[in-house]
């Protein structure tokens, strides 16, 4: 009986264990697996021979690589706040009442729903030189030529940061819609009632209210744009050059030429760099959290 009761005390931590078990399955053996490849000259063919971090040197002496850090950096810097400001902005709008609002909704929403890869085709289409959707309505108004935005270097990054942005700012608008029809509205009648402007009432209840909301738009907006590739690949295929090459596609392409040690060595910084400001954020909002 003592050893039914134990049991039955302690039920909780084996109900812990199908998740624990999947956990360490399909992510820390992985991730174990793919830190040995990396130390390694492995080809994906032949018997690989341990080199120790030979393949972290090369990768940081890489000036591909290193444009492609950039571009990569650049591209998450421009999106994931630009999509959280949006997202937001929309959110505050569209959870007023007003006649349509189910149907602006969806349509700010829709684009979120078709695949990167098929939408970076359809602005391709939208944006070519000379025979695209854009230059064509130009020549109609009799404003000449849009230009070639994504074979200049220059506009082909803050392109394809736009696309981005439109394309997913209705994902996060709605996880911030979720967050502000939760907040009871007694608190705005009450703050309404001690005087209370719009701002302060935004400042003091809307965003503290929405912080779970903002975790996960900030995290999954950090993990979505620096793993960047399918609207990449769509739009200008990393070019002209390499100047829009992200890291995904750099350890695609190195993965193809039987560089498989050294591409999974670039994975493996991919992921640091992915993990840390996720990382940073989360213990910066959840001392905020705790601070309100």
């Amino acid at each position: 009986m003592v050893v039914i009761r134990k049991l039955w005390n302690n039920l909780h931590y084996f109900m812990a264990l199908p998740a624990i078990l999947l956990f360490g399955l399909f992510f820390i053996y992985p991730l174990m697996q793919g830190i040995g490849i990396s130390l390694t000259d492995s080809n994906g063919i032949s018997a690989p021979s341990f080199i120790g971090l030979q393949n972290f040197v090369d990768f940081f002496h890489d000036a591909r690589a290193k444009r492609d850090v950039y571009n990569t950096v650049f591209f998450a810097i421009g999106s994931a706040p630009l999509l959280n400001i949006f997202g937001f902005l929309y959110a505050l709008i569209l959870d007023r009442p007003f006649k349509g609002k189910g149907f602006v909704r969806a349509v700010v929403y829709l684009p979120a729903v078709i695949s990167p890869l098929i939408m970076g085709y359809i602005w391709y289409f939208i944006l070519q030189p000379d025979r695209g959707f854009l230059d064509h309505l130009l020549a109609s108004l009799h404003l000449g030529s849009s230009g070639d935005w994504l074979g200049n270097a220059n506009s082909a990054l803050m392109v394809l940061v736009f696309i981005n942005v439109w394309q997913f700012v209705g994902m996060t608008m709605i996880i911030y819609l979720a967050g502000l029809q939760s907040i009871p509205k007694e608190l705005y009648e009450a703050s309404e009632i001690d005087g209370a402007g719009y701002a302060k009432s935004l400042w003091y209840i809307t965003i503290p209210m929405v912080v779970q909301s903002i975790k996960i738009n900030v995290v999954t907006n950090i993990i979505g744009s620096l793993s960047v590739f399918e609207v990449i690949i769509a739009l200008t295929d990393g070019g002209p050059g390499y100047s829009t090459e992200s890291l995904s596609i750099y350890i695609l392409r190195m993965l193809y030429g039987s560089f498989t040690g050294y591409s999974t060595a670039v994975a493996m910084v991919l992921f640091a760099m992915i993990i840390i400001p996720v990382f940073i954020f989360m213990r910066y909002i959840n001392k905020k959290e705790f601070e309100m």
